[in-house]
């Protein structure tokens, strides 16, 4: 038997087909229309599943399950996206509306909370029961697993571990609060904090990798950093503190088996990693007389998304 997943994003809608053990028969994606009514965009959605049957040489009748990841706050026992700002979708019955399309079981859920369970499916995850995945990308994305299942909150609106407060009166974050630990973790947040950086040493070395590179990004720093700048360590080692802040807020509340990240900056890899260990360790409540918790690298790549989203199906 066979399943398809999709990963609904902001600018791209990814899909795949995959076999019981999360191997990829075919994939390929569409462009997301915002704002495009929402009959249009599954009708769409519905169309690059039949086009990646197709090329799988697989019918409907194959097909065990599809699963659907998608941003924002959503109801998957009642199949409802209820409120997604990226894709401008409001109450939407996706799960009603793609069967008639695909008659098939559909499962949906929050991208960060497949791209968790994914992980635990699929990834790094396996053979742990309980796990705390955190992306640090544009935003910072957050899936908690609980004995195996994903934890959601009332009505899927919980699980949003990005806008817990670390700071008060801190930078502005894009949900109209100050202070939340997305506005000091995100890859944007880093980017920003590099820039004051470089404003404030224009003898750094990071003025040199943005230029190599045509921009300031979330490796500015690292590269430079590695390199034995003293104005991007500093920019780094902020940094680890900032996300590690909001590790162990989670590790005191959930105390978890592991903590996956992913996310782009997650590919500065032990560099980044085992120094967010060494705090996590270090200042959790009760430090190393607690259970320890491992920080790791979560594995799926770009494909968190797609082989959550088919892990939904793999866990009903």
């Amino acid at each position: 038997m066979y399943y398809i997943g999709i990963d609904i994003g902001g600018m791209s809608i990814k899909g795949g087909i995959t076999d019981e053990n999360g191997n990829i028969l075919a994939k390929g994606s569409i462009v997301t229309k915002p704002y495009n009514p929402y009959r249009e965009t599954v009708k769409d959605i519905a169309g690059l599943c039949k086009k990646l049957m197709a090329e799988a040489g697989i019918t409907e009748a194959d097909i065990k399950g599809v699963g659907m990841g998608i941003p924002g706050t959503i109801n998957s026992q009642k199949g409802v996206i209820t409120y997604s700002n990226n894709i401008h979708f409001e109450n939407v019955p996706i799960v009603k509306e793609f069967r008639k399309y695909i008659d098939v079981p559909t499962y949906i859920g929050n991208d960060a909370n497949c791209a968790a369970l994914g992980e635990m499916v699929f990834g790094t995850g396996k053979g742990y029961k309980d796990a705390i995945f955190i992306t640090l990308g544009t935003g910072v994305g957050s899936g908690i697993i609980i004995d195996g299942k994903i934890f959601e909150g009332k009505d899927g609106a919980g699980a949003e571990a990005g806008h817990m407060g670390i700071r008060i009166g801190g930078d502005k974050c894009t949900c109209g609060k100050r202070g939340c630990w997305e506005s000091y973790a995100s890859a944007t947040a880093l980017i920003r904090q590099t820039q004051r950086a470089m404003n404030r040493h224009p003898e750094s070395l990071m003025h040199k990798v943005a230029a190599e590179h045509g921009k300031v990004s979330g490796r500015t720093a690292f590269i430079a950093a590695r390199a034995g700048d003293k104005a991007a360590l500093g920019v780094v080692n902020r940094y680890v503190k900032y996300v590690s802040e909001g590790l162990i807020s989670l590790v005191n509340i959930f105390r978890p088996e592991i903590l996956l990240i992913g996310g782009g900056i997650s590919n500065e890899g032990d560099y980044f990693i085992k120094k967010l260990q060494r705090q996590v360790s270090l200042y959790s409540y009760g430090g190393r007389r607690n259970p320890y918790v491992k920080v790791l690298k979560a594995s799926l790549l770009n494909d968190a998304g797609l082989l959550g989203a088919v892990a939904l199906c793999v866990r009903h």
